[in-house]
């Protein structure tokens, strides 16, 4: 079978394992949590993109892999992670704290659908090799990031409890 279909097929069925995963688990955990408790598990999983800088990792991606496509992803990921980790630093403070969330869904979604259009620009579905080790990244790991930038933009966009704008100095 041709490196595209095989890398394709992963693709897809790496979101359709994580969307079953997330809508008979994830999900409704997400949804019976505080707006901020659901966020900041969201924030968790997302601090962990500083990974991301694996893509310009000489000896872990092929030094054939496009500067194009690399350089992008790794900063990108690595943006969106220090993003996140700012907003559990400020769980405490929300002025701080929904600015940081909003922050990171926003900059972590321009990330991934950038990453999905310079990855077609660059043939790296044709080319999947290139990734190396790393090509697990985008078959596991990218599916469950959009997945949940969607999952954070749907729990934002509802209306939240008047207690949720400013905590007080000791809550968290």
């Amino acid at each position: 079978m041709a490196t595209e279909s095989l890398f394709r097929i992963h693709l897809v069925l790496g979101y359709v394992a994580w969307l079953l995963c997330f809508g008979a688990y994830v999900w409704p955990w997400l949804k019976s949590m505080d707006r901020v408790e659901a966020h900041r598990a969201i924030a968790t999983l997302h601090s962990f993109r500083f990974f991301g800088l694996v893509f310009i990792l000489p000896g872990v991606v092929s030094p054939d892999l496009p500067a194009g496509f690399a350089v992008s992803a790794a900063w990108g990921d690595f943006a969106t992670g220090l993003l996140a980790m700012l907003a559990l630093l400020t769980v405490r403070v929300r002025l701080l704290f929904w600015p940081f969330v909003a922050a990171f869904n926003v900059v972590g979604t321009v990330d991934l659908v950038l990453n999905y259009y310079n990855a077609i620009q660059v043939g790296l579905p044709e080319h999947a090799g290139w990734l190396g080790a790393a090509y697990a990244i985008p078959i596991i790991y990218v599916p469950l990031l959009m997945i949940t930038h969607v999952a954070a933009f749907s729990l934002l966009a509802r209306p939240r409890a008047s207690t949720d704008a400013v905590a007080p100095a000791g809550s968290g």
